[in-house]
C-alpha cells in the first residue's frame, strides 16, 4: 500500500510540475499505528512537521519513534550514509 501511495503521489507531483526537477521519495518507509483518540495529536504533528524538522533530523526522530514503539533495530540497517 505504501509503495503504491509513494509511486502515485510522485507521478502526480511530477505530472503537475509542482517542483523544479524530478520529485522522488526516499527509499524505504516506516509505519506506526495510533488509536483514533490520538488523531488530534497526529494532525498537529503533521501540521508542525516542517518546524520541528528544523530542530531535529528525520533520522533522530525516526529512531525516537522506534524506541517509543519498542521496535528492535540495528542502527547500521536504518539509513544509508551518503
Amino acid at each position: 500500500m505504501v509503495r503504491d501511495i509513494k509511486a502515485n503521489s510522485s507521478k502526480f507531483i511530477n505530472d503537475n510540475k509542482w517542483i523544479n526537477g524530478k520529485f522522488e521519495w526516499q527509499t524505504g518507509f516506516g509505519a506506526f499505528s495510533y488509536s483514533h483518540s490520538q488523531l488530534p495529536n497526529v494532525i498537529n504533528y503533521i501540521r508542525n512537521q516542517e518546524a520541528h524538522h528544523k530542530a531535529k533530523t528525520f533520522k533522530d526522530e525516526y529512531i525516537e519513534f522506534l524506541k517509543l514503539f519498542k521496535v528492535d533495530f540495528k542502527n547500521e540497517y536504518l539509513f544509508e550514509e551518503i
